[in-house]
């Protein structure tokens, strides 16, 4: 159920998020506890603000009220994706190429389920990374999770 509102959701709002001059980063439909949350995921080349967010949820709540494609009550927030980002198109992988990012698989691949390292790209379907002085091609059907992150 989750990923077909989020398919429609994604379906209303992509326009308008467009005419913002925004990228619509990702779109998360989940329940915690008791409470659905629907998170909206925005970005620009500068980053966004409070203003965009405000603007973005204004509109966005007004679409989603006029042609309802969730029945059961939700929070709907809107904000950044953050400083661990996904990457989840093929544009990300082009746009943060050498930075660091994690890779989460599905299933154990090469000894492990996690890597830590610089994206080179995204090459014949397979995520790159520069890991421990070599690179490393993990099949992109066995990610289930790819975001930039941070060493502090």
């Amino acid at each position: 159920m989750g990923k077909s509102i989020v398919q429609q959701v994604e379906k209303l709002i992509a326009p308008v998020i467009d005419e913002f001059g925004l990228e619509l980063v990702d779109i998360e439909y989940v329940k915690e506890g008791a409470q659905w949350y629907l998170r909206i995921f925005i970005d620009k080349e500068s980053g966004v603000d409070i203003d965009d967010c405000a603007n973005v949820s204004r509109v966005v709540g007004e679409i989603l009220d006029q042609k309802d494609p969730i029945t059961q009550a939700y929070t709907l927030e809107v904000s950044s994706p953050g400083l661990e980002r996904p990457l989840k198109k093929e544009q990300d992988f082009e746009r943060f190429q050498g930075e660091l990012v994690r890779v989460i698989t599905k299933e154990v691949f090469q000894g492990y389920k996690e890597f830590t390292g610089y994206l080179v790209g995204l090459i014949d379907d397979e995520i790159v990374l520069e890991y421990e002085d070599e690179k490393i091609a993990i099949p992109r059907s066995l990610v289930d999770k790819a975001n930039l992150t941070y060493e502090f």
